[in-house]
């Protein structure tokens, strides 16, 4: 069975800063990071946590 687990980092959790209606998590699936959002859009899976957390960023510009 695959494990589910929000990524946090130094900032508290991901997708903090994002813009009303908008709430971004990066969880880890397995060796694998995936950044999604409360309005239904999400990024392709990860090995990189980094790249998974700078494709939630770019969502919330």
């Amino acid at each position: 069975m695959h494990s589910l687990r929000e990524e946090r980092d130094e900032n508290g959790p991901a997708g903090a800063d994002d813009p009303p209606g908008h709430q971004v998590t990066v969880t880890e699936r397995g060796s694998f990071a995936v950044a999604r959002c409360s309005c239904g859009w999400s990024a392709p899976a990860r090995r990189s946590r980094d790249r998974a957390r700078s494709d939630a960023a770019e969502h919330g510009r």
